[in-house]
């Protein structure tokens, strides 16, 4: 279906294809892995046409349809957010919106003497457009809509009024809706919670198109794809399984290659030391040349490159008192919507809690009383003694300074530490080299979340109040943040939406809104999320494994 056949691409002095080939076959699903930089969003952009290759050859039928989603979206603003998912689902989008246009136009009676035209064009679109099956094209918007999380009011509601995380969510829907040939995915699950990923897992193993996608959530990936194509130093190599498999993979490959590369060194030093033994031996001088010819001949093998993450050192909390926090008797509501009402639950020593709950169950709501961000309406909380918390969600990053460099924020931040320590905490959060010198105003949104994250864990308070940690951060690094949480000494509760992230680290469930996520009381569940998946039969309320 789509092919590279020995691409070259070069920016400046940087090759990012080296003589690279794959093929994407029709319906396969295909996890695209590689490390930043490595020419991922390039090789989309390649297939798409907004980029050409230096030599070799991109082949994409000109009959295929290509969806691409990434992570910028353009102005959304002028129509619901229904009618803006349609409008962009390609082909039968055009087509719905053609024939809304032509229906005001037969009633239009300024318009009486292009009746014939309009009538025959209108025949014309609503035959194109009963084929490709645009009359269930609504039915369709609303159910992937509503798979994505969104409600019935922000269905029909202005798409202008949604916030920039929605507006993806927005973007997303429209690539699924028009079911192409092929789906181009840039990190599809970066803005959804668990529900809405767990439902575009199922989504996607029922379509027939091919996919080739980016993604950090590992079991996300997992599930879906059945090959890996991985860009190492711009080769494309093919591994026929799961990510996991690739990783095992991956990992056999690098053994051998070691192991070859050490014998060929040891066999490359034989020789070498044979031709400087009788370099000056007449009676040799035959057969020192034709060593000499031979090693020159011999391909040199590489070492593996490391892919070992920046691991860092956290230092041990103070001890807290025994109650951490309790909540007595909240109630909250956001004017007709009540979120809790006599809410109790006592937070202990040493526990980490997960909160489960669909959206607008009060999750962040939650987090944000206990954090002491927002004040309940009736009821309180109250933090135990000795207590020292830390507040991380994606909107409190205030507290950096835009006008320092990453560097210099650690270093305001740690005075008593070494350069070379807080370079050390910088590289486990992906700041490495020049980007430790990047001024804070020009860090993306993400990157300002993994400083926000280094700073509070480097020195970490004693409860660690979490709102969706693993936004934007690697494989790699979450597992070198859950591995160092789990051998974190406080107390935690946190809302995550990676499956990794929550079996890791929990040994409390709190779900709110039950399996429906309608029900008015919070269930409360002793284990962590392993237990809770067993006990309940789903992996998140209103979902089923």
């Amino acid at each position: 279906m789509i092919s590279l056949s020995s691409v070259n691409k070069q920016y400046g002095k940087q090759l990012i294809f080296v003589e690279a080939s794959f093929q994407l076959n029709p319906g396969e699903k295909v996890g695209l892995v590689g490390p930043n930089g490595a020419g991922k969003t390039t090789l989309f952009r390649m297939i798409t046409g907004e980029e050409t290759a230096d030599d070799g050859e991109v082949t994409v039928p000109k009959r295929i349809t290509i969806g691409y989603f990434r992570q910028d979206v353009e102005e959304m603003k002028g129509r619901s957010t229904l009618d803006e998912v349609i409008a962009g689902s390609g082909r039968v989008g055009e087509l719905h919106h053609e024939l809304e246009g032509l229906q005001n136009a037969l009633a239009d009676p300024e318009r009486a003497g292009e009746m014939d035209k309009i009538l025959d064009r209108f025949g014309v679109v609503q035959e194109e457009y009963d084929h490709l099956g645009g009359y269930a094209l609504e039915a369709q918007a609303r159910e992937v809509l509503q798979g994505l999380g969104f409600t019935e009011a922000q269905i029909d509601g202005d798409v202008a009024a949604l916030s920039g995380g929605w507006k993806m969510r927005v973007a997303l829907a429209r690539v699924l809706l028009g079911r192409p040939d092929v789906l181009l995915m840039d990190e599809p699950t970066n803005h959804l919670d668990i529900e809405s990923i767990i439902w575009l897992e199922q989504f996607l193993k029922s379509l027939n198109s091919a996919l080739l996608m980016t993604s950090h959530d590992r079991e996300f990936m997992n599930r879906v794809v059945s090959k890996i194509f991985e860009i190492d130093s711009g080769e494309i190599n093919v591994y026929s399984g799961n990510y996991d498999y690739y990783e095992r993979e991956r990992a056999i490959r690098d053994q051998n290659q070691q192991a070859a590369f050490a014998r060929q060194q040891a066999m490359l030093a034989k020789e070498q030391r044979f031709i400087d033994r009788f370099r000056t031996h007449a009676a040799k001088a035959a057969q020192v040349q034709s060593r000499i010819k031979a090693l020159d001949k011999i391909e040199k093998l590489e070492l593996p490159k490391k892919r070992s993450v920046v691991k860092c050192e956290f230092r041990t909390p103070p001890r807290s008192g025994d109650q951490v926090a309790i909540v007595e008797g909240v109630s909250k509501a956001f004017g007709e919507r009540r979120i809790y009402d006599d809410f109790s639950v006592t937070i202990r020593r040493g526990e980490r809690w997960c909160v489960m709950g669909r959206n607008g169950a009060g999750k962040t709501t939650l987090l944000k009383m206990i954090a002491g961000v927002l004040p309940p309406d009736a009821g309180g909380v109250r933090l135990g003694a000795s207590l020292k918390m830390g507040y991380f969600a994606q909107q409190s990053l205030d507290v950096l300074n835009p006008d320092l460099a990453v560097i210099e924020q650690l270093q305001q931040d740690f005075p008593q530490d070494g350069l070379g320590t807080l370079r050390t905490l910088a590289g486990a959060f992906q700041f490495s080299g020049e980007d430790t010198e990047k001024k804070i105003r020009a860090l993306s949104g993400g990157e300002k979340s993994r400083l926000a994250m280094a700073r509070m864990l480097f020195d970490p308070p004693n409860f660690l109040v979490l709102d969706e940690p693993t936004n934007h951060l690697d494989m790699a690094t979450k597992e070198m943040l859950i591995e160092s949480l789990q051998q974190y000494e406080g107390t935690m509760i946190f809302v995550s939406h990676d499956r990794a992230f929550l079996r890791g680290l929990s040994t409390r469930v709190l779900e709110l809104g039950g399996e429906t996520g309608t029900d008015k009381e919070p269930h409360l569940y002793l284990g962590g999320y392993v237990e809770y998946v067993e006990r309940t039969g789903h992996e998140a309320p209103g979902t089923h494994t």
